[in-house]
């Protein structure tokens, strides 16, 4: 056992001194905090980092308490959002007045009907970046499968948040840049109490990245946020937003929110999908019903919206993918007064730190927990998991924060998922990764390589 754990707080509740195990939190970050998972089971724990602590709450009636019956007393704030306000600012991830706007002006183009309207958009925008890996797969050449990802999921994105107003040269810029800042940020996510007085590794990268999206953004908003526009993507959107007031809402915050929902509609899918492909390469049989089911409803034709209500089994496959790897692996939040947990005293001002990744593995309410099987989500089935806590499942969060953006994932990722496989076969060409790599989502640790084979 590798954290060290006392009794002292009332009722049950553990410490677990993570600053005695600095050197394994370090090297295996995932694999400390899936211990700790373990070690709880669904109880309030809480972890202590020597100069920093906060409770770790797992158990779906705590997290429906947090994230839904009690959001106004657990707010987006404290000392684990430093690293993400940095970034993000005062936006759709943010609290009070700045998020209530920010949520008023996108919703409207976040909803099924509006992205019924673009979804041929996106679509073909996927068909298209697909058609350029025929080449690769011809060559008998290897691909990264989360660069290409990423290239496919940031073209696509970029058409329904920019439209037309995106050069083909900012956006070679926008990917790396993004790319750049999300592993950069791992150190600062991993330590968040750290001052920012106090040089880590990935500052340098991260401040580098964030200069190079900025000078993109701030040039897009001063060319085109006065051209007057239909409002259908999220730029115009934002633009023709207005203050409480009536005013004008500022440059910084149009940026804050492009970059809040960049960093939603790419990084958490890219990272997402990245882990598919050696899910699939570990079991055959899912993989043999995944590829049954796009050729019978997709066949060699161009996917798009029109094909995904037949695609029941691949949508199963993307919701147990999110539970083994939820694109938010973690959520804190900050108690504005105290509050008890089955006897468990959090105080005001204390840090409670919500992970998807580890209530999606708790024995109690998924059986076999760590066995990738999208079988759990089969329409009509009745086990005990089909009548699963609502809060056992929750990869886009839940209340009034819920993640506004799920909707353009799982378009975005069935189309690609339908896209890829209606002309390809991947096939694995390296090791397998087996453990992620913490930052603020879930990467694998080593590359995923793949062949492309033609169907």
């Amino acid at each position: 056992m590798s954290a060290v754990v006392e009794s002292r707080l009332p009722r049950n509740a553990r410490t677990f001194r993570l600053y005695r195990s600095l050197p394994r939190l370090l090297k295996d970050p995932i694999g400390e905090i899936e211990q700790i998972g373990r070690l709880a089971d669904g109880d309030l724990v809480r972890i202590d980092f020597g100069v920093f602590r906060a409770h770790v709450a797992s158990h779906p009636d705590h997290v429906q308490r947090i994230l839904r019956d009690e959001s106004d007393n657990f707010l987006r704030d404290g000392t684990f959002w430093r690293p993400l306000h940095r970034l993000f600012g005062d936006s759709i991830l943010g609290e009070g007045p700045d998020w209530e706007l920010s949520r008023h002006s996108l919703q409207p183009v976040l909803t099924h009907r509006h992205l019924n309207v673009v979804a041929d958009r996106i679509a073909g925008s996927i068909d298209q970046s697909i058609e350029k890996l025929t080449r690769t797969a011809e060559a008998g050449r290897p691909i990264d499968a989360r660069a290409e990802l990423g290239t496919i999921i940031n073209t696509a994105v970029l058409k329904v948040f920019f439209g037309d107003k995106i050069s083909d040269a900012d956006n070679q810029r926008l990917l790396p840049a993004f790319e750049n800042i999300a592993t950069a940020i791992a150190f600062r996510f991993l330590l968040p109490f750290l001052p920012e007085s106090m040089p880590v590794p990935g500052d340098r990268a991260f401040k580098k990245g964030v200069e190079e999206m900025d000078s993109v953004l701030f040039s897009v908003i001063e060319k085109y946020r006065r051209r007057p526009d239909d409002g259908t993507d999220f730029f115009s959107a934002l633009c023709q937003t207005r203050t409480a007031e009536g005013g004008e809402v500022t440059d910084r915050w149009v940026r804050d929110n492009l970059v809040a929902m960049f960093a939603t509609a790419t990084e958490t899918t890219v990272s997402a999908l990245t882990w598919l492909w050696p899910l699939l390469d570990a079991h055959p049989e899912v993989a043999g019903r995944l590829y049954e089911e796009v050729d019978r409803v997709v066949g060699r034709d161009r996917v798009g919206p029109r094909h995904l209500p037949g695609l029941d089994y691949t949508k199963q496959v993307v919701q147990e993918l999110l539970r083994l790897y939820p694109v938010g692996w973690l959520f804190p939040r900050r108690a504005v007064a105290p509050a008890e947990f089955d006897g468990v005293r959090v105080k005001a001002g204390d840090t409670l730190l919500i992970s998807p990744f580890l209530t999606h593995r708790l024995k109690a309410f998924w059986p076999r927990p760590l066995e990738f099987d999208p079988e759990r989500f089969t329409p009509g089935r009745v086990t005990a998991e089909s009548r699963r806590h609502r809060y056992s499942y929750f990869p886009f969060g839940g209340g009034p924060h819920q993640c506004i953006g799920m909707h353009i994932f799982n378009l975005e990722a069935e189309l690609i998922v339908a896209g890829l496989l209606s002309r390809f076969r991947p096939v694995l060409a390296g090791r397998v990764p087996e453990t992620p790599r913490i930052g603020a989502t879930l990467r694998p640790r080593e590359d995923v390589e793949l062949f492309l084979r033609a169907v």
